[in-house]
């Protein structure tokens, strides 16, 4: 089933969250520990993030630099047939990122999914490499989630990138992209990060999950402008629960977001990892509540490949 008719079949708030592949070399039971524990809150969508490999450059004798990988995950297609075919209640949500990428390497990984039957897909165009700290998109590749987008819409209509290519299949996939609520840490202003939104919407994606955020009227204020320059598909709010005290600094520098006056003097206050990890889940429940007043939805929660946190505020809120 697909994104917008799962909505259209249920009058309550859904829950959803986030994972993070493992590490090459680890073994498929890193995906199953952490979704095990919250299988018993029904979620209804399992979204896989994607990364590109991590690139260093080493200086050689003479001068040169040798591109070297350091860091892979598991790919894309592989981990949503694990997940699939273990839990057949759940629809998953692959990441389809533009960075490292070819527009044919995207074309045969959606192929894959279609056949697989995977039918929801969330399409980003990925975060830059970070011994590069900008994007530069793979030659061949599309240089934004828009043309990703257009990608996806003209597979649906059966054109391909060979148009002599022969018996070729319509697919059948529903689009989503990502929202900011404080604006992508790229654009100059919100207008035109909403801007560049609706060029997204307009091409064809049919749900936005949001960037994490920690005020919830920021969240309202987000969907209300959205609305107000016709963007009409669901907005899916998604949360992270604090863990660490180091979060006051990585979060803001990582994600280009802000944390409440409120949130950040109580952190401050915590004298354990303990207690910061309790503060995070209180403050995430109040913030559910709110928003399922509110009827949003689905509430997707940002896991970073842990569950334990995830379990508390879904076994209070769900």
């Amino acid at each position: 089933m697909k994104v917008p008719e799962i909505l259209s079949n249920t009058d309550k708030t859904l829950f959803s969250f986030e994972l993070l592949p493992p590490l090459k070399g680890k073994s498929i039971d890193e995906i199953y520990n952490a979704i095990d524990p919250l299988m018993e809150f029904n979620p209804v969508l399992i979204n896989i993030t994607y990364h590109q490999e991590e690139i260093v450059y080493k200086k050689r004798p003479g001068g040169l630099l040798e591109k070297k990988t350091v860091r892979k995950r598991p790919g894309t297609v592989a981990i949503a047939a694990a997940i699939k075919y273990r839990y057949k209640s759940v629809h998953v949500v692959p990441h389809i990122i533009c960075g490292g990428f070819t527009k044919e390497e995207t074309e045969n990984a959606l192929i894959d999914l279609h056949f697989l039957g995977i039918r929801n897909l969330l399409v980003l165009r990925g975060d830059p490499e970070k011994s590069v700290g900008r994007f530069i998109p793979e030659e061949g590749g599309h240089a934004n989630a828009l043309g990703l987008v257009k990608q996806i819409r003209n597979m649906n209509a059966g054109r391909y990138l060979d148009e002599e290519l022969e018996n070729t299949e319509q697919t059948n996939f529903t689009v989503g992209v990502a929202g900011y609520p404080e604006k992508h840490i790229e654009a100059p202003n919100m207008k035109t990060d909403l801007g560049y939104l609706k060029q997204k919407v307009d091409a064809g994606a049919e749900f936005i999950v949001t960037q994490m955020f920690f005020d919830n009227q920021k969240y309202f204020d987000f969907v209300d402008a959205c609305r107000a320059i016709g963007i009409t598909v669901p907005i899916i709010p998604g949360l992270k629960p604090v863990a660490i005290k180091n979060h006051l600094s990585s979060l803001p520098k990582n994600f280009n977001i802000d944390l409440p006056e409120a949130l950040t003097c109580e952190i401050e206050k915590c004298k354990t990892s303990a207690e910061v990890r309790a503060l995070g889940v209180e403050w995430a429940v109040q913030q559910s509540k709110e928003l399922i007043r509110q009827g949003v939805p689905i509430i997707h929660f940002y896991t970073m490949g842990k569950s334990d946190n995830i379990k508390e505020i879904a076994r209070q809120v769900f």
